[in-house]
This record gives C-alpha cells, structure tokens and sequence, in this order.
C-alpha cells in the first residue's frame, strides 16, 4: 500500500488498535504521542510489520507539531487519523479554566495543529484521506462541558473540510465512537459500566478494533465516495 498515516493519540488505547490495524495492512505508519512510549510501541510494530515510526509531539501545541513533523516528506502522506484526546471530566459548575482548556487545546486544537502540516502536500497530491475521531458525548453529557464541546467542534471541523478539500480527491470523515473499552472506561465503576451496557441494543462494550476498522474501511479506495460522514460505531447506542 502507498502513502503514509499519521495516527495521534496512538500508544494505547482506541490510537494503538487503529495503528496495528493500519500497519498490519500495509501502510506506512507514523505513531504520533505525547508520551514518549510511543517510541518504543512504534519500534514494536515495526518489528512484526515493518515500515513505523514513532514521533513524541504534544499535538495540542502548534509549534511542537511544526517541528514534530518538519522532518517528515510531507508528500509522503497519503491518510491523517486525529485521534488524540484527553478528558478532565467535572461538572460546569465546579469545572476549572485548567481543566476546560486542557480538553479543547488536546481534542480540538490537535485537529487544526496536526492537519495543517500535510493540508497542503495532500492538495499537491489530489489524493488523501482525513479521518477524525469525535464521541457519541458530542451531542452533550452531563460532567463533560468540555469534552462534549471539543468533540462536537470535531464534527463541524470534518464536515467543513469535507466541503473545502473534496474538489482535491480530500476526503474527511468523522468516527462517532460509543462506549469502547479503553483504559479510560476501564476506571469507571462497574455499575456506570452496567447501565451504558444496558442501553446498547447489542448488549456489549464496543472494542478498539472495532473502530480501527471503521478506519480501515475510510483509508481503503472502496470508500473513495464517502465523505463528510458520521460512522457510528457504538453498536446501537444512539437509537
């Protein structure tokens, strides 16, 4: 496969699942983390699949992605994944400046930093993918002002540049995934974990490979006339 991914937020969790996923296809692969495991999980990967690398970068910085990824042949990269994203949950009420812009810097800013240094190549190229990860909280959740604002931000983001870049063979779509397991959900209570459950028709919590391959299906050709969408993978939850 040619063409290259950047993958945020991609040394654990739903980031990690889309990663092995990607490279187990055959793409180029650039993890991309603000912890500096990424290293060694990209070297990991690269050694069952090769062809990944991993780059530490705060992407909620636009200076840190500049020169994160001033060493990269833009021109390489064919699909961007945004999945990086944090939570600082609270209600309004008793919620912090902190932990307000800790969330939009991380889950929404990330989108502008990191696109914005490949935009440009992908134009030249007339060809890539952008895949952006929101939550089924965009549409609101109680504790999550924040989050739920950075995550609805996502959307609009996507369906604008699905609009802007489509004329270029750019397609943008957006992963809306619902309760996955994750090391995030694995600290909730287990009687939280019962009532989600309870109200997904398919009676179960979604896992990262799940979503992972609803990436893959938007990085392949055969989705080259899918944009501007909200893929829902949350087994229901939303009915």
């Amino acid at each position: 496969m040619s063409g290259k991914i950047v993958i945020t937020g991609s040394n654990r969790g739903i980031g990690r699942s889309i990663a092995e996923k990607m490279a187990s296809e055959k793409y180029g692969i650039i993890m991309v983390d603000y912890d500096n495991a990424v290293l060694d999980s990209a070297k990991s990967l690269n050694s069952r699949y090769g062809n990944v690398e991993g780059i530490k970068c705060d992407v909620s910085s636009y200076d840190a992605c500049v020169e994160a990824f001033s060493t990269i042949d833009k021109k390489e990269i064919y699909g961007i994944v945004n999945n990086a994203g944090i939570n600082r949950d609270a209600l309004f009420k008793n919620m912090s400046f902190d932990q307000w812009d800790a969330v939009i810097k991380t889950d929404l800013y990330s989108m502008f930093n990191v696109t914005k240094q490949f935009v440009d190549s992908m134009i030249e190229n007339l060809s890539g993918r952008i895949v952006n990860i929101s939550s089924a909280s965009w549409n609101g959740n109680v504790g999550q002002a924040n989050y739920s604002s950075a995550k609805a931000g996502v959307i609009g983001f996507t369906k604008t540049l699905s609009r802007e870049l489509g004329r270029y063979n750019i397609t943008s779509n957006a992963i809306v995934p619902g309760f996955i397991k994750t090391p995030m959900t694995d600290q909730m209570p287990e009687k939280i974990k019962e009532k989600f459950i309870e109200k997904i028709p398919l009676k179960r919590m979604g896992s990262g490979d799940d979503v992972a391959n609803a990436v893959s299906f938007l990085m392949k050709e055969d989705s080259n006339y899918v944009n501007g969408i909200l893929l829902e993978v949350g087994g229901g939850m939303s009915l």
